[in-house]
């Protein structure tokens, strides 16, 4: 029982990584999740409060990147605490 305990609230953001890791030399953002290097570095030792920050942020790198593409698509609605309503 004590393990269930520790584990129940690990992960409870997910991360937005999507598995396509390079970094935009003109952003400084992941082609893939839209990250700074330094948000993906530190994305273990954050919060949960602090990655819901930077998935709010996310939806805005992705418009003025790609804005023919919806804030859904790459699998930026996958956090479903950023969903509304």
């Amino acid at each position: 029982m004590t393990g269930l305990l520790r584990t129940a609230g690990a992960a409870t953001v997910p991360s937005p990584c999507i598995d396509v890791c390079r970094i935009d030399a003109a952003t400084g953002w992941c082609e893939g999740c839209l990250r700074t290097i330094d948000e993906i570095g530190a994305w273990g030792a954050l919060d949960d409060r602090a990655k819901r920050d930077i998935w709010k942020r996310l939806p805005a790198r992705r418009a003025s990147c790609h804005p023919e593409q919806s804030e859904g698509s790459q699998g930026l609605d996958r956090d479903p605490s950023l969903r509304s309503g």
